[in-house]
């Protein structure tokens, strides 16, 4: 039953930096508006905010409700004084299954209140706070499960890419029952485009429709990327506000960028309104880690499907975007072994014949199969051999001059050279891609496009982002398809394309250096092109170092700060530099950076840092971008983080099923840290340099047992792994907490398959030589007759049953053992008094000092 708390006021938690209205909407502001803080959610549900030890802080104002109980029942109490004790030990466990700053759990028909009707539970971590969110359970005879596994199936087999998308955009409708269902691709230039559609009960279709980019604000498409799913179930419905006891408890806002009750901002509202849709779905449709679409769902009425059933669309969601990833790199792969069988082609005729770089012609028939052209001119010494649709001689020299000018000694490709040249200066020729010879600065292969006029159809006028209609400002009303002629552009030259053109390049290059069959000016030109490589390459590194400087200066407070600190930068960049050109500019030793990084800066300190992984060989461009992020973070951690005190940290990495690595860093035993209030050079070093430079991912978190990052970098960067073993390696050494358990063999009972698992792990990490696990009583004593243990951890809560009888008997056995639980409160009233409990949820750092109580890792 809940206590009696004080009923006094409590301060209105509403996001104040979203009190903006359609009648004060200014549309050029869309972008900055933080939709991730409305401090307000949808009706459909309530909302519960937890401190990290499981007292309510938040909770939204409709909660008496669906509960029975007020606000001020709930706030400031345990959870466990409102909710029934099986419920609170299930959200306890789920909690712990929370892995990764985004990662969120549910269930299903839970009884929360004792003698009410169950509710469907979505949980997430908002910084340190737990995040519940509650609807009523809602019955589905259907199942859920055997309907995606019939409908991934049947993607399976759609031949091509558009039957592909009308098939994924059917399923969507089945699943959730909307009346529009559409695949939304997004462009390189951030327009969408509607490429399949699904309707029942509408009669004016989208299909084939372009909507600009500012219809998904840059802060939404965000959003998209961190939660996959979202559902605005009724727009006319009013949106909820958040409550706290005081106006201290209320802020910071509450992030709600992983609520699926989150309310919807203003702006997007009128902006439905506007379409005449009454509720909308979506689902981020995610490709190599970046927003590829959405599958956007309209209904002209309220809808609002099963829990149950939208967990299922998001799943399918998923399945498609997996699938849509295969079929598009499966696509990427066939194209890329057609241009590394071309290279080889034109590097085999050119060492055989070194006329055929003035043979335009021949080039042509060569390269066009892979990336077609209307003409073609290669351009050395000044000289010009064209072939097929080119502008005119001089306007190649002028094109390739340009280049020159511009230093451009890798791939540039354009659809519309009117944006850069005089219009009308290349004869018809609309676009080119450039190929540069890597012998004289002005020596390129030319491939030319002609205008392709295309009639572009927008869902409205895309220059009419906003009207105004009695002096309020609103999202535009018309989507009628609106024509846009355009002119001055050829067919863009693809990703695919590109790369192929970046393989022709590195090939002719190559070949440059170890042809043996070389006309008499051969040396010249090698020496040509060593000195334009090399320009390029300084060029970079100045810039490099111009931008350290700047970037350094901005955060430095005194002279000899930034000295230092500029100091500490160009000394890593130079380490990392020392590494990859010892072997002439190979792949280098990712765990030699980190070590060497730790050996250089950390100096006594670097046995506290731990290195796990293979000895992942990583190409040069990617290893200077990893140098300085690896700096940054052991900067951060000996000032600010874990090695500032008696702390550790720990880094490992591990190959994804795509060949991706994926890298973790993780501190522990520090100060407490606390996400910070500006972003420094080294903070927007860490979260984005390998995203920018890489293409890869970073995520961070500021939590409560310390700082911890992962990173993903894309296996183009990695080269494989090395069988040296670097003598740098041994310069940081695993912790001597992994020996707490060495050599011993381990039970744990534990009845939840995640969580054993993960336990598993840590217990693994402390030295454990094997670890048994078993679900139930009977299996663990089982366990116990058919094998010798000397540790034994037990969920003390096992279902239906206790694990008090395995207590028993590993005390009679002499054998050590600890209690773990989700309920509140110790275990004393329960028997086995002197027995350490730990509670859910733990990590490693919780386990340690728990062992060492029990005499683990003491010498002798």
């Amino acid at each position: 039953m809940p206590s009696d708390a004080a009923a006094g006021l409590f301060a209105i938690d509403d996001g104040r930096s979203l009190k903006a209205t359609a009648e004060s909407l200014d549309l050029n502001n869309c972008d900055l508006e933080p939709i991730h803080v409305p401090g307000r959610i949808q009706p459909h549900g309530f909302l519960v905010v937890l401190t990290p030890d499981w007292v309510v802080s938040k909770v939204s104002a409709n909660i008496e409700a669906f509960t029975g109980w007020p606000p001020e029942a709930w706030l400031g109490q345990p959870l466990i004084s409102n909710v029934d004790p099986v419920a609170a030990h299930t959200l306890r466990n789920l909690a712990v299954t929370l892995f990764g700053p985004d990662a969120v759990q549910r269930t299903f028909a839970i009884v929360l209140i004792a003698g009410q009707p169950p509710f469907d539970v979505a949980l997430h971590r908002a910084g340190d706070a737990l995040v519940i969110e509650a609807e009523p359970a809602v019955a589905d005879e259907r199942e859920a499960a055997a309907l995606i596994r019939a409908m991934v199936a049947r993607l399976k087999h759609s031949i091509g890419l558009p039957a592909f998308y009308r098939d994924a955009t059917r399923h969507v409708q089945a699943l959730t029952g909307f009346g529009r269902v559409m695949i939304y691709r997004l462009g390189a230039q951030g327009h969408g485009e509607v490429v399949a559609e699904a309707l029942r009960g509408y009669q004016n279709s989208y299909m084939g429709l372009h909507y600009p980019a500012s219809d998904i604000p840059v802060q939404a498409r965000a959003l998209y990327l961190r939660n996959s799913f979202r559902i605005i179930a009724d727009v006319a419905a009013e949106p909820v506000p958040l409550v706290a006891l005081s106006e201290r408890d209320a802020v910071p806002p509450l992030d709600q960028s992983l609520s699926v009750l989150r309310a919807v901002a203003p702006v997007h509202i009128e902006y439905l309104r506007n379409m005449e849709v009454a509720a909308s779905l979506s689902i981020s449709i995610i490709v190599d880690g970046k927003l590829w679409g959405l599958f956007a769902c309209h209904h002209p009425a309220a809808r609002l499907p099963s829990f149950a059933y939208r967990t299922a669309a998001e799943l399918f969601g998923e399945m498609f975007s997996m699938q849509l990833e295969g079929r598009l790199r499966r696509e990427a792969d066939m194209h890329d072994q057609r241009a590394r069988a071309l290279a080889a082609l034109l590097v085999a005729e050119v060492a055989h014949d070194q006329s055929v770089l003035q043979d335009a012609r021949r080039l042509a028939e060569l390269i066009f199969d892979t990336i077609p052209g209307d003409g073609m001119a290669i351009c050395i010494d000044g000289a010009v051999w064209p072939t097929g649709k080119t502008p005119s001689t001089d306007a190649c020299k002028v094109v390739a001059s340009m280049l020159a000018e511009q230093s451009l000694h890798k791939i540039f490709a354009t659809d519309c050279a009117a944006s850069l040249m005089t219009p009308g200066s290349l004869d018809g020729a609309a676009g080119f891609i450039a190929i540069p010879l890597m012998r004289g600065p002005q020596d390129f292969i030319l491939l030319f496009r002609s205008e392709l006029t295309q009639i572009r159809n927008w869902a409205g006028d895309p220059d009419k982002q906003a009207t105004e209609h009695n002096g309020k400002i609103s999202p535009r009303q018309s989507f009628e398809a609106w024509a846009e002629l355009v002119h001055g552009k050829c067919e863009p030259f693809t990703a695919s394309e590109q790369e192929a053109a970046e393989t022709i390049r590195a090939a002719l290059g190559e070949s440059r250096f170890h042809s043996s069959d070389v006309v008499p000016e051969a040396p010249v030109r090698g020496q040509d092109m060593l000195i334009a490589e090399l320009n390029h390459r300084v060029r970079n590194i100045l810039a490099l170092i111009q931008g350290l400087i700047s970037q350094t200066r901005g955060g430095a407070e005194t002279v000899e700060a930034f000295v230092t600190t500029l100091d500490y930068r160009v000394q890593s960049l130079a380490r990392a530099h020392d590494q990859i050109t010892s072997d002439r500019w190979g792949p280098a030793n990712l765990k030699d950076l980190v070590a060497t990084e730790a050996a250089a800066y950390l100096d006594n300190r670097r046995d506290r840092v731990s290195i796990d992984g293979a000895n992942i060989l990583v190409y040069p461009a990617a290893f200077t971008t990893l140098a300085l992020v690896f700096h940054e973070l052991m900067t951060n951690a000996a000032k600010y983080g874990a090695l500032s005190s008696t702390g550790v940290v720990a880094i490992d990495w591990r190959s994804d099923d795509d060949g991706d690595l994926l890298v973790d860093w993780v501190e522990r035993g520090g100060p407490p840290v606390a996400t910070p209030t500006r972003r420094g050079f080294g903070s927007t070093i860490i979260e984005r340099a390998i995203p920018y430079d890489l293409g890869g991912t970073a995520a961070v978190e500021y939590g409560a047992s310390g700082f911890s990052a992962c990173f993903k970098i894309p296996a183009r960067h990695l080269a494989g792994v090395s069988t040296t073993v670097s003598p740098a390696q041994t310069v940081a050494l695993v912790a001597d907490r992994s020996s707490l358990l060495a050599g011993l063999n381990v039970l744990l009972v534990e009845d939840n398959i995640i969580i054993a698992m993960d336990c598993a792990e840590m217990l693994q990490s402390l030295g454990a030589a094997h670890v048994t696990m078993a679900a139930s009583v009977t299996e663990a004593l089982d366990a116990l007759d058919a094998q010798v243990f000397q540790f034994a951890l037990l969920d003390f809560n096992l279902g239906v049953e206790t694990s008090l009888g395995v207590a028993d008997v590993l005390l009679l056995r002499g054998i050590p053992f600890a209690f773990a639980t989700g309920y509140d409160g110790d275990l004393q009233d329960r028997g086995h008094a002197n027995a350490p409990v730990i509670g859910k949820p733990y990590g490693t750092a919780q386990l340690v000092p728990l062992l060492r109580r029990l005499g683990f890792g003491s010498p002798g």
